[in-house]
């Protein structure tokens, strides 16, 4: 399976960090954010990634190559606007080659099994599967409805799927990983900003299967000085296991 990272953004929230450093390049642990997060596509035998870039992105690409260094492939999208976390996607639609594919947003910091979350989405057949977790601030960050089969019933309130069964819902928030048939991405035009979310909400109304999968594992978004302060004392305490991505071998 093929792979994107999203590292477009301008990090608007951590300037001035990100004023002359794109955000995924930001270090944690003596390396940058989008490094460790390529290191677990790695880790999990997911070695051929698409990157786009917009802000500062030339760095990025300098800092990354063409991958060989990390046993990985490593392709690049320069976005002239950005296009958004749909738009981006779309914009790169034909490097997966009709197969479903991993998406990971490059300024994250988790801790997820890749392959159990791939082995999930296939064996149940979803047109996607978004990783989804507890998170007593679910509400800022806009909530996932999922119920006891693991069916997403609506995003934000919106593109309500069909009634579970039980009628009990778990509202969760979603971590920014997912893994996506194209098909999702059917009705998003090309080279336009969007978000990846109007696609989930039309495919939910029209009855597709949307599954959430649940990461109990460390996770944080470094989108304020805040959190990427607490990432980095987390990192240092040993909360996140940084160090076995270095030392995995690909499968």
């Amino acid at each position: 399976m093929k792979a994107m990272i999203l590292a477009a953004g301008y990090g608007t929230r951590l300037r001035p960090l990100t004023e002359s450093l794109p955000k995924p390049l930001l270090p944690l642990l003596g390396a940058p954010l989008i490094v460790w997060n390529l290191l677990l596509l790695r880790q999990h035998g997911l070695t051929d990634v698409i990157i786009n870039l917009h802000h500062l992105g030339h760095l990025i690409e300098k800092e990354l190559g063409d991958g060989s260094r990390f046993g990985m492939h490593l392709s690049y999208s320069r976005e002239q606007i950005v296009l958004g976390t749909g738009g981006g996607v779309k914009q790169v639609e034909p490097f997966f080659g009709g197969e479903p594919f991993l998406v990971l947003n490059g300024d994250t910091v988790l801790e997820l099994d890749c392959g159990a979350l791939i082995r999930f989405h296939t064996e149940r057949g979803a047109l996607a599967t978004m990783v989804v977790r507890d998170d007593p601030d679910v509400e800022q960050w806009g909530g996932v409805e999922v119920d006891a089969q693991q069916r997403v019933v609506s995003i934000n309130g919106q593109g309500k799927g069909p009634a579970s069964p039980t009628g009990l819902h778990q509202r969760r928030m979603f971590a920014g990983v997912h893994v996506v048939h194209p098909h999702l991405l059917r009705d998003m035009p090309r080279g336009q900003e969007s978000s990846i979310i109007d696609a989930y909400t039309r495919a939910l109304a029209r009855g597709a299967m949307i599954l959430g999968y649940e990461m109990d594992g460390y996770w944080s978004d470094v989108g304020t000085p805040e959190r990427y302060a607490k990432a980095q004392r987390d990192a240092q305490a040993g909360l996140i296991n940084l160090a076995a991505r270095k030392e995995a071998n690909c499968p």
